[in-house]
C-alpha cells in the first residue's frame, strides 16, 4: 500500500528542479534510460518507487529498484543511471538530505539499549537494502505534507526524524549512525574527503592527509578504501576530472588550460585519464557537451 501511494505522491509532486517545498527533499522522475554519467553522492537518503538505478563507486556496483532503499554516508564521486525506465512507466525516486547534526541529536537522546553498538571500523560509504514498511510509510507521511502547508513548519521535523529513526535502527543502522559520531571512523575520512576535495588541484602526500584526519597511516589507508572504494590519489583523480569536464562544459576550447587548472602538468596524461574516466578524449567529449544540456545530474537521488 505505501509503495503505490509513494509512486502515486511523488508523479503528482516531481518539478523541474527536482526540488521541493520541503528542504532537502527531492522528487526525481526520468521516462528514458539514459547513459551513466558521473556526479557526487551527497549524504542522501534515496528510494526508487519505480523503476531503478545502477551505481558505481571504484569497483564496486550498487543497484537498488522499486521498494529498496541506498544511503551515502560520504560524498563520494560515483557514475550512474537510471534503469527500467520508459515514457509509459517512467522511474520515480525519492531523495532525503541527511544531515549529521540532526542523527546526533538523536544519539544523544536514544537510552543505551536502544542502539547495537556501531562497529569501530568504518563501513562502505555507500549501501543498499529493502525499505521496511515502517520506512516507507513514514515517508509517504512526509510527502503527504506537500499538500497541507499549513502544518509543514510543525510536523516536518517529526516526520524527518522519524525517518532517522528507521534508519538508525534498520539493516544499515551502522553506516548511518556513524555520520552523527564525531569520533567514529567515518567522521575522521569525511574529514579526509573534505580535506582532499577542497585542494584536489594540489599533490599530497598520504601522510600528510592521515595527521590531518588524526589516524595512522595504516588506520587511514584501510579506513578510506572500505569506505570510498578507491586509494585517496583515486579519490583525488575522479575530483579533478569531473570538475575538468565541468569546466569543459563551458571551455572547450581550452583543453591544457582545463587540465592544467585541475593539476595536471601533462596534457598527454590528463588527455589519457580523461578518456578512461569518460569514454572519450576531452576534446570530443568538450564537442559532446557543448552540442547537449552539459554534464547530466544523477537522475535519481
Amino acid at each position: 500500500m505505501s509503495l503505490g501511494e509513494l509512486r502515486e505522491l511523488l508523479e503528482r509532486h516531481v518539478g523541474p528542479d527536482l526540488t521541493t517545498a520541503i528542504d532537502g527533499v527531492r522528487i526525481c522522475k526520468v521516462d528514458h534510460t539514459v547513459s551513466p554519467e558521473s556526479s557526487m553522492s551527497g549524504t542522501v537518503l534515496a528510494v526508487v518507487a519505480q523503476g531503478g538505478k545502477r551505481l558505481a563507486l571504484g569497483d564496486r556496483v550498487y543497484e537498488y529498484g522499486p521498494g529498496q532503499y541506498l544511503v551515502a554516508s560520504v560524498d563520494l564521486p560515483v557514475t550512474g543511471h537510471v534503469i527500467d525506465a520508459t515514457p509509459g512507466r517512467p522511474a520515480l525516486g525519492f531523495g532525503m538530505t541527511l544531515e549529521p547534526a540532526a542523527i546526533a541529536e538523536l544519539l544523544l537522546q536514544a537510552g543505551p539499549g536502544d542502539l547495537p553498538r556501531s562497529p569501530g571500523t568504518a563501513r562502505p560509504g555507500i549501501a543498499v537494502s529493502d525499505a521496511p514498511d515502517e520506512l516507507l510509510d513514514a515517508i509517504v507521511r512526509l510527502l503527504r505534507l506537500l499538500d497541507r502547508p499549513r502544518d509543514r513548519k510543525a510536523l516536518v521535523p517529526l516526520v524527518k526524524r522519524e525517518i532517522l529513526w528507521w534508519l538508525m535502527t534498520g539493516e544499515q543502522g551502522d553506516v548511518v549512525r556513524q555520520l552523527g559520531l564525531a569520533d567514529s571512523s567515518l567522521t575522521h575520512i569525511r574529514r579526509a574527503v573534505r580535506w582532499i576535495r577542497e585542494n584536489y588541484t594540489r599533490p599530497f602526500r598520504v601522510e600528510e592527509v592521515a595527521q590531518l584526519s588524526g589516524m595512522s597511516v595504516s588506520a587511514f589507508h584501510r579506513n578510506f578504501q572500505a569506505v570510498t572504494a578507491m586509494t585517496p590519489i583515486q579519490f583525488q583523480k575522479h575530483i579533478r576530472l569531473q570538475a575538468a569536464r565541468l569546466l569543459l562544459a563551458n571551455r572547450p576550447n581550452d583543453i591544457t588550460g582545463v587540465g592544467h587548472r585541475v593539476g595536471y602538468d601533462s596534457p598527454a596524461q590528463f588527455s589519457r585519464e580523461y578518456r578512461r574516466q569518460f569514454g572519450a578524449p576531452p576534446s570530443i567529449d568538450a564537442v559532446r557537451m557543448r552540442d547537449g544540456a552539459g554534464p547530466a545530474a544523477a537522475a535519481l537521488p
